[in-house]
């Protein structure tokens, strides 16, 4: 959990701001410049402060009527998972009130909270009144392995009257669970069941996954050691090699990550990194194996950067850590996953000759062993008869000798052999060469697995600027 938030409006509230503070773990106080004195930090407009914290995951303390920070934050609201908590205080304390993230810990914050002013928090999740406990936010040391709708439904049920009875070995030791109000009966249909911490592979996944459902939950316990330590996985793309491509974010992500998970050639172009930090280089086609390990050592704590060369989610490693959590969805949905954004080689190619890309454009993979060559083709024509200009992207390789040629006879059907084409050659690395060639002198030789190539639209243009060539395509497109 990030450093907690507590934000005033003005310096009455500073006092009762110290009393939370002096029992809230790292948190600050945030007070209206224009009002207070003595804060922690100081903002300008209460809306812009409260949006940024909500969006960094910062949970909220704020004091001040509820009402306002429900009208600043209601615009950024999507994933009540994703949510950190948001808590409203009466100026004078005589009122807690929990208003968003019940699943990330804001009932139990809002109880800490209440305790130093000897007040009960206003809680209103219907389900932790009546049961005296929760069942979407299991406590330390358990995590739910069903999704949010299956479990809603579940509450649901018992709301409306339905019993539930506990099953399997580790489910009697669970006290949050035997000590509640649950309504339990050994003739119901609803289950509850906690298996041990396992390291979990793809079948025994599969299996937990397929019995989930709406009567049947489960829970699984977390390793001591990871107790209040929440793991990060960061899917990075260092850029085409260069490190000056390396976004700040993208820095800052390899500097805090305990570990580095990739196709040992990327690891490799962040290595100044990775000094006295645990390494997993892996070969290049084991990328499912590859997600699903940096998923499991993120969810025992770890801060995970899995790094990809160019943009991670552009052929890059961001789709199969997704396919994996689609698979395996129970699993992974308290790991904090973060995307951030990479150079891709064809922004550094186009940028290296012009503006080639400076209209419509779209991206092409010429290798067939995720998708067939027939829908290759398909989409080739389809690109060629739009008048797209097409960035390919893995155009040749020692088994794929042909379908370059292929890919040439294809838009040569609807684009003419003037056409200007730009080959982008180990963009950022030792060896870097950037040349513009007609789409008619296009041949196999002159590319492989490094290079990237650009086939310009029927409006790309070429402009000699003294001994320089510059590609471009217009922005205004007129047939």
């Amino acid at each position: 959990m990030k450093s907690p938030a507590i934000v005033v409006l003005g310096e009455k509230s500073i006092a009762i701001a110290r009393q939370i503070q002096a029992v809230i773990p790292n948190s600050q106080v945030y007070g209206l410049a224009s009002r207070t004195q003595t804060a922690d930090y100081e903002y300008d407009k209460f809306s812009e402060q409260v949006s940024k914290l909500f969006t960094d995951g910062h949970p909220i303390i704020s004091i001040c009527a509820a009402g306002i920070i429900i009208r600043s934050i209601a615009p950024l609201l999507s994933d009540k998972r994703a949510e950190p908590p948001v808590i409203a205080i009466a100026e004078d304390g005589s009122a807690i009130v929990p208003l968003l993230g019940g699943l990330n810990g804001a009932n139990d914050l809002a109880r800490a909270i209440a305790n130093i002013f000897k007040i009960k928090p206003a809680i209103t999740t219907t389900g932790e009144i009546r049961f005296q406990t929760s069942l979407l936010n299991p406590p330390a040391g358990y995590r739910l392995l069903n999704n949010d709708q299956q479990a809603k439904i579940f509450l649901a049920d018992l709301l409306a009257g339905a019993s539930v009875k506990l099953v399997g070995e580790l489910s009697d030791g669970a006290n949050w669970l035997t000590t509640s109000n649950l309504p339990f009966n050994e003739q119901a249909d609803h289950q509850i069941e906690v298996i041990p911490n396992l390291e979990v592979s793809q079948e025994r996944s599969e299996i937990i996954a397929s019995n989930l459902s709406s009567k049947y939950l489960v829970y699984q316990t977390v390793p001591i050691e990871s107790l209040g330590t929440k793991g990060k996985l960061s899917i990075i793309g260092t850029g085409p090699g260069a490190a000056k491509w390396i976004s700040p974010e993208v820095k800052a992500i390899l500097e805090n990550a305990t570990d580095f998970v990739g196709y040992k050639t990327y690891v490799n172009l962040v290595k100044e990194y990775t000094k006295g930090k645990t390494v997993h280089a892996s070969d290049n086609r084991v990328e499912l194996d590859r997600a699903r390990h940096a998923l499991q050592l993120a969810d025992g704590g770890k801060s995970v950067a899995i790094v990809s060369s160019g943009d991670a989610g552009i052929y890059g490693m961001a789709a199969a850590v997704f396919e994996v959590i689609d698979q395996d969805a129970p699993l992974w949905n308290h790991v904090d996953i973060h995307v951030a954004a990479g150079i891709s080689a064809v922004q550094a190619a186009a940028a290296a000759i012009g503006a080639p890309i400076g209209h419509d454009f779209c991206l092409i993979s010429l290798s067939d062993i995720l998708k067939s060559w027939d829908i290759i083709e398909q989409r080739l024509s389809g690109a060629a008869q739009a008048d797209f200009v097409i960035a390919i992207y893995n155009p040749i390789s020692s088994q794929r000798k042909w379908q370059l040629n292929q890919a040439k006879e294809i838009v040569l059907k609807w684009r003419s052999p003037d056409t200007p084409v730009i080959l982008g050659h180990k963009m950022g690395r030792k060896g870097e060469n950037v040349r513009v060639i007609t789409l008619g002198e296009l041949v196999p030789e002159l590319a492989d697995m490094q290079t990237v190539i650009i086939i310009g639209s029927s409006k790309t243009k070429t402009i000699k600027m003294g001994d320089c060539l510059k590609v471009y395509t217009p922005r205004t497109y007129v047939k």
